[in-house]
């Protein structure tokens, strides 16, 4: 898809990879870029300098994301891409985990993407065109030592998008899984340091991310890696799954290892 002449909500648009999509968007010539977040002082500041606009979005409620939608469609007539980028991270642990920090980045991480699904397919799937865009994780397919909420629910969000994709991609529905590995965003910040050294030193800026969407969604890819590594790492687990998890276990070993 050509980015010139369409309307895109970026979610999660006002820091981090969000930002960056927002003004790459816009200076590919989008028509509308819609910056939804809830820092709403931060994203109206992005929005005027792409000339967009500003909605705050709490994407773990269905209500926001159905009103973003709405004053989307409001100012620009439809919706032709939307980035549903919002999610959260740098929760510890597994088993022990409170009920309600699962429950929230549950709600985040998952939920965000099956809200923003439901309020944009109905006039996408009339008009027999439209893109969704979705910020998942190189854990979503490999998985993030040290935080097992952080893990499961990226791998739920890949499996809804690949759900998507199966779904309604004859249906002229092109879905997209944005995994990046480490990128230097605040979020990254939030995590464990003992389990993110590794990903630090080959993090990538959120510019370098928002390229690797712009040639991604410029072939429909499904799959968009900003990190080569991570196809990589994937097809070895593909081709030995055993062997992956020994390889992962002695990662978290020296992780453990290097903490103490």
């Amino acid at each position: 898809m050509k980015l010139e002449g369409k309307v895109v909500v970026v979610t999660g648009g006002a820091n981090g990879i969000g930002c960056a999509l927002s003004r790459r968007f816009a200076a590919e010539g989008a028509r509308g870029v819609v910056v939804a977040d809830l820092e709403i002082a931060s994203a109206k500041e992005v929005a005027a300098e792409i000339g967009g606009l500003a909605v705050k979005t709490d994407v773990s409620r269905d209500t926001d994301i159905k009103a973003l939608v709405e004053q989307a469609t409001a100012a620009y007539g439809r919706i032709d891409l939307f980035c549903s980028n919002a999610g959260i991270g740098g929760i510890v642990g597994g088993t022990e985990v409170p009920n309600q920090e699962w429950q929230k980045i549950w709600d985040i991480n998952v939920m965000a993407h099956v809200y923003a699904a439901r309020a944009v397919l109905p006039a996408m799937l009339a008009r027999g065109e439209g893109y969704l865009l979705q910020t998942v994780s190189a854990a979503g397919l490999l998985t993030q030592i040290g935080s097992a909420p952080y893990s499961v629910t990226k791998h739920a969000a890949m499996a809804f998008a690949e759900w998507l994709s199966i779904t309604y991609g004859d249906a002229g529905i092109r879905i997209s899984a944005l995994c990046p590995q480490g990128v230097r965003t605040r979020m990254l910040g939030e995590f464990d340091h003992r389990a993110t050294d590794f990903l630090r030193e080959t993090a990538l800026s959120p510019e370098e991310v928002a390229e690797a969407v712009v040639r991604g969604i410029a072939d429909e890819r499904f799959l968009i890696l900003p990190h080569p590594e991570v196809d990589e790492y994937f097809r070895r687990k593909g081709d030995d799954y055993e062997r992956w998890l020994r390889g992962m276990r002695r990662l978290q070993a020296k992780i453990v290892e290097g903490a103490k």
